[in-house]
């Protein structure tokens, strides 16, 4: 096996960068002339920010979007509407997504970068298309499709990174097979943390599937940043979880949405990633495995669950069974 295509380490590299960088400066020296790039979410929070972020080093990006002026207005207010092209696309909606990617490969030969950045987070309970968990449809099911559907033009570029942003969050739950809709006993926070599982278990096939075409794959934990995602939660729910106090102040350690960002980018671009690919990563680096006897280990590191390959072939077998789609077939 090729240097390029032998399995990637979950460890860490040392980057040079941390917790406090920002995705300026990961990107900083990096040239993006000529390279096409899709942000879903890329109007919002973190989302924006990579955005901002990607155009800044010379990348074509454009942002997917349910809201399609809504994320005109927003990224006209953030100086980028000359910069970004905005199409609609709804996650929720398996033939719009079908419909944007189609609409994209005619206007486009290839596709460098595709951030997986759009979720939803502990929703009300809600059963979507053909009875889709609205959580494990819309920030899985939905970037499963478009990655699929995308696939032509990503294997054209001959060197693309596919990113989907995960979250500790995927400690609270591993893939429930059993009953992966859940069809009884909803809780908001396990179908979030199976979801998040999801998003890095994907990263994990994908790569396998995707690397001797020149496609990498990586999952992010962006970090603890107060964003939209939030808008779910009461703020006594966060306060009582030690997210923030009764005055509203954020406990040390969250993110600004440019630091938040910057781990998504970093895995987009850095060379330090050159021939590698399908693992987890926080904090601008490749993560450690979470070390279970740490005081620390609901916030740090990838649980065994999120990066098991077989879990991953597993979870892809049922994705395109569920969706119909498979590039790979």
């Amino acid at each position: 096996m090729s240097e390029d295509l032998a399995e990637t380490l979950q460890h860490p590299l040392g980057s040079g960068f941390g917790h406090g960088s920002t995705a300026r400066e990961v990107i900083d020296g990096i040239d993006l002339a000529g390279k096409a790039a899709i942000v879903t979410g890329g109007y919002s929070g973190l989302g924006l920010e990579t955005v901002r972020a990607l155009v800044s080093a010379g990348a074509e990006v454009t942002v997917p979007a349910r809201r399609t002026e809504h994320a005109k207005e927003v990224l006209a207010g953030a100086g980028l509407g000359d910069t970004v092209t905005v199409e609609e696309m709804d996650l929720a909606d398996q033939d719009s997504v079908k419909a944007f990617a189609q609409r994209y490969m005619a206007g486009h030969g290839s596709l460098e970068i595709l951030i997986n950045n759009a979720a939803i987070m502990a929703s009300p309970e809600q059963h979507v298309g053909p009875g889709w968990e609205a959580q494990f449809d819309t920030n899985h099911l939905g970037h499963f499709t478009l990655v699929n559907a995308l696939w032509p033009a990503l294997s054209a570029s001959g060197n693309a990174r596919v990113v989907s942003l995960s979250s500790t969050g995927h400690k609270l739950s591993p893939i429930r097979f059993e009953d992966i809709n859940f069809a009884t006993g909803y809780d908001k926070w396990r179908a979030y943390g199976q979801a998040k599982t999801a998003n890095s278990l994907f990263a994990v096939e994908l790569d396998r599937r995707g690397r001797e075409f020149g496609v990498r794959s990586f999952a992010v934990h962006p970090g603890g940043i107060m964003t939209e995602l939030q808008r779910h939660l009461p703020k006594e729910e966060m306060v009582a979880a030690g997210w923030m106090d009764g005055e509203g102040n954020l406990r040390e350690g969250f993110k600004t949405p440019e630091q938040g960002a910057a781990t998504s980018v970093w895995a987009a671009t850095s060379p330090a990633l050159a021939g590698k690919g399908g693992v987890y990563c926080e904090d601008c680096d490749i993560a450690n495995p979470t070390d279970k006897d740490s005081p620390l280990a609901r916030y740090q590191g990838v649980d065994a669950h999120a990066i098991d390959k077989a879990e991953a072939g597993k979870l892809w077998d049922l994705s395109a069974e569920l969706t119909g789609i498979n590039a790979f077939a």
